[in-house]
């Protein structure tokens, strides 16, 4: 099974991109689920029909889903909420109040995520086309499942024991409700299931993300600390979709300064994402809903490109703990000079290789960090970072 992703910053017009992919996908013969993780869901509006939290045929070869939380607890957290639900109410809440607060933060974008495993189990989908929640949410939904393995590895045991010596006091002296063993047992299995969901998503041969963004300032720089974020969880991001940019024909003198706005933001996508394909997308004359005016966005982004292949398949940097710092690595495989330049401004590192820049925001670990050495080597350059401060520029060594 294929699986994409598409996040980005909110207002982008990432839904739209998502079913315009999953609707040209269905015509090339895959059968294909559209879905949303979003909580503020859409999917529905974009197709101009309704969509219920089971997957609903749309058109042949295409269905869509957006997740209901009440319908995903009541079917498969049972047991979980009845607990959470009867501590809430132990503490003077109303029922219906009670019930309300068991759905956590998160929780909607997880079980919706959790429906892509359900999916790949089942084999009924050849491709999962998902709308991601905007981009903050996402990336802390993407990196929960390496926290809940190390939580499961190494504290639940010691909570599980302790519960059991500990439950017959608390009921009987407290009239406290406390968690019985078939609540530990299906935390454990919602954090399994959270795992193996972790590793498809970052199976790189099935699971890539694509960053949906405009042309504006804002925007490109949230999408730059998306994928770099993305890199660092070791997650796949093989294109950047540039969503409603002004068509040459718009000769309005209105438009004039906008079209060279967007024209010199564009130049700095190319910058700031190279090498991977920026799919640009015409800003349409009329909004994007329904089936006709979803295909002809999906031909505007893909034409003859299957798009369902992986576009890019190089991670573009990647980030790794070292004994006394961090190592970022990017392939430059275009480098053949021997000297390349690098520059440190805020959260930004500015590399440049003769005419070539390339322009990464750095995760929050490396903002403080000082460029301690940079090595190029088999085509590869490697920056280690240490200490608590950051010089403006240094030189590469080859070797």
């Amino acid at each position: 099974m294929r699986v994409i992703l598409y996040t980005g910053k909110g207002g982008v017009g990432k839904t739209s991109v998502a079913a315009a992919t999953a609707l040209r996908a269905s015509q090339l013969g895959y059968r294909t689920l559209v879905m949303s993780t979003d909580a503020a869901h859409s999917l529905a509006d974009a197709f101009d029909i309704e969509l219920g939290p089971e997957p609903q045929q749309i058109a042949g070869n295409l269905w869509g889903q957006e997740v209901d939380i009440f319908h995903e607890i009541r079917t498969h957290w049972g047991t979980l909420q009845a607990y959470l639900t009867a501590l809430i109410q132990w503490r003077g809440l109303d029922e219906l109040i009670a019930e309300e607060m068991t759905i956590l933060p998160g929780m909607e974008e997880l079980a919706s995520l959790l429906q892509i495993l359900k999916h790949y189990e089942t084999g009924r989908f050849d491709v999962v086309v998902v709308d991601c929640a905007p981009t903050g949410e996402t990336l802390r939904l993407l990196s929960f499942p390496e926290v809940a393995q190390w939580w499961l590895e190494k504290i639940f045991p010691i909570e599980r024991q302790a519960a059991r010596l500990i439950r017959p006091v608390a009921q009987r002296v407290l009239d406290m409700p406390f968690p019985s063993d078939d609540v530990f047992e299906s935390v454990k299995v919602l954090f399994e299931r959270l795992g193996r969901m972790r590793a498809l998503l970052a199976d790189k041969e099935m699971s890539t993300v694509r960053l949906v963004l405009n042309p504006e300032k804002m925007v490109i720089k949230e999408a730059q600390r998306t994928f770099t974020y993305l890199n660092l969880y070791g997650y796949l991001t093989d294109a950047i979709v540039c969503n409603r940019l002004l068509p040459a024909e718009v000769s309005d003198r209105y438009f004039t300064s906008w079209k060279e706005t967007q024209e010199r933001y564009r130049h700095m996508v190319e910058e700031a994402f190279a090498p991977l394909p920026i799919l640009p997308v015409p800003l349409f004359e009329h909004e994007v809903v329904g089936m006709d005016a979803l295909a002809k966005m999906g031909q505007a982004i893909f034409g003859e490109t299957d798009p369902c292949r992986i576009l890019y398949r190089t991670q573009p940097h990647v980030i790794e703990k070292i004994e006394d710092g961090y190592v970022l690595s990017i392939p430059l495989p275009f480098a053949e000079k021997s000297d390349v330049e690098l520059h440190g401004t805020g959260d930004e590192l500015i590399i440049r290789l003769g005419m070539v820049r390339r322009n990464i925001v750095l995760p929050r670990a490396l903002v403080a960090k000082r460029h301690r050495r940079a090595t190029f080597h088999n085509g590869v350059l490697r920056i280690e970072f240490s200490g608590s401060s950051r010089p403006a520029t240094a030189q590469v060594r080859e070797r």
